[in-house]
């Protein structure tokens, strides 16, 4: 297979370092820089007026201030909200990042990024990659960008837009389903990103054999995974990205 010559980090920091910052913040992203990690994984979706925003969640409640699902907001109604105080105090005014706010953070730091189409119950994943994708291609280098997503559809759309060498794409699963191969080469992939805790040896070994990269996500005990790097993971996502690398630097 032909892809973007990505290399790989061992760490991906989850949501940006999100044991130590409000995930999916600019904040956060820092902070994982700030820790040593050259990768984060974020999520993307669309407010209500078409502006796509660093965002996990289809509502606002769990990680802001305010309440609402993010179909039924603006971007100035969105950035009346405090997405940080509810982590801790020290990030009280923290914004809920737009996507050309986090890709102009993510190009100072030259920082990679495993982007997520998230695509929540009732959204449109073609209107989301339409909004999404092209700035993230226009912006990012090749060897910086993962697109992943559960939404098959959302990933077929990605491959309208662009090569297989000019685009990295990745399959999201929670167990690995038996139709993974079939999942995989439909969208001419780059990277299978399974559950670890739900990754079979032999899942692992064909998804070598078959060229593709392995992302777990989302592990933060070192010590329970670490049997898991002899199965050829690529990078393991995690929350705690400092004790990961902790970790792999005593060992």
């Amino acid at each position: 297979m032909t892809h973007p010559a990505i290399q790989l980090p061992a760490l991906i920091a989850h949501r940006g370092y999100s044991a130590a910052a409000p995930e999916n913040t600019l904040a956060a992203v820092r902070a994982a820089h700030e820790a040593g990690a050259t990768w984060v994984e974020l999520d993307v979706q669309l407010l209500g007026d078409g502006t796509p925003v660093i965002w996990h969640d289809g509502d606002v409640a769990r990680c802001s201030n305010g309440r609402g699902g993010l179909v039924s907001m603006d971007w100035a109604k969105a950035q009346t909200l405090d997405a940080g105080g509810w982590f801790d105090d020290r990030f009280a005014g923290e914004k809920m990042p737009s996507l050309s706010e986090m890709l102009a953070l993510l190009n100072k730091l030259e920082m990679g990024v495993n982007m997520e189409i998230k695509v929540n119950k009732g959204r449109d994943p073609i209107a989301l990659v339409e909004r999404a994708l092209p700035e993230m291609l226009d912006t990012l280098p090749p060897e910086r960008l993962i697109i992943s997503s559960f939404n098959a559809a959302a990933l077929g759309h990605c491959r309208q837009f662009a090569s297989k060498e000019r685009l990295a794409l990745g399959v999201l699963f929670g167990s690995v389903p038996k139709s993974w191969r079939e999942q995989c080469e439909a969208i001419e992939a780059f990277s299978v990103h399974p559950h670890w805790p739900r990754l079979k040896r032999a899942q692992a070994d064909a998804m070598q054999r078959d060229g593709y990269q392995i992302l777990c996500y989302t592990a933060n005990d070192p010590s329970a995974f670490h049997s898991r790097w002899a199965w050829g993971i690529g990078s393991v996502i995690t929350d705690e990205p400092a004790a990961f690398k902790r970790f792999l630097d005593s060992h």
